[in-house]
């Protein structure tokens, strides 16, 4: 199944508490056992004002249905295509 990268703009991300990132988690949890089709939520990376999410999902159309029913922002969706890393550089 594909993986996808989601761009959320959140403006103080951040400055978001232990608390804040529990209940937005559990709330995404929450809807994520009970969408079908079944999609994957990773992890993610919080910085200043943007948090960054990895899913595995069939398609964008679930990962859109996931944002709008929990009301999160998706400012972007891209499909992963490859993965790199150090070990890519060797023979």
């Amino acid at each position: 199944m594909p993986k996808y990268i989601i761009e959320r703009n959140i403006p103080g991300a951040g400055s978001l508490t232990p608390e804040d990132l529990q209940a937005i988690s559990q709330k995404s949890c929450g809807i994520l056992n009970t969408m079908e089709p079944r999609i994957q939520w990773l992890e993610s990376y919080v910085t200043d004002d943007r948090v960054y999410c990895l899913y595995i999902a069939p398609d964008e159309a679930t990962i859109r249905a996931h944002t709008e029913q929990g009301e999160f922002p998706a400012d972007r969706i891209s499909r992963i295509q490859s993965v790199i890393d150090p070990t890519t550089a060797e023979n």
